[in-house]
């Protein structure tokens, strides 16, 4: 496993015991660099305008679109770093 890998690994755990609940932009945020990271570009039919949530998470996801998997986890791991403080 790369060095990368296991500090993604490490964030993805820290990033669900955080102190305080993050607001919702930096957890879309959150949610849109860990799905570019394990899945690359935003794929399927962008969900209905009656699912706000599923609608919002999608865009965030798009909004990545042609993103590295590495960059992506860089950025995930940066984030969380900087929300544990």
């Amino acid at each position: 496993m790369s060095d990368l890998q296991a500090a993604f690994d490490a964030a993805v755990t820290a990033s669900k015991m955080l102190d305080e609940r993050p607001d919702n932009q930096t957890l879309l945020r959150i949610y849109s660099l860990f799905k570019q990271a394990t899945e690359g570009d935003a794929s399927g039919k962008r969900p209905g305008f009656t699912d706000l949530v599923g609608r919002a998470k999608y865009d965030a996801w798009a909004g990545l679109q042609g993103t590295s998997a590495e960059a992506a986890m860089q950025a995930y791991i940066d984030l969380v770093g900087k929300l544990k403080g």
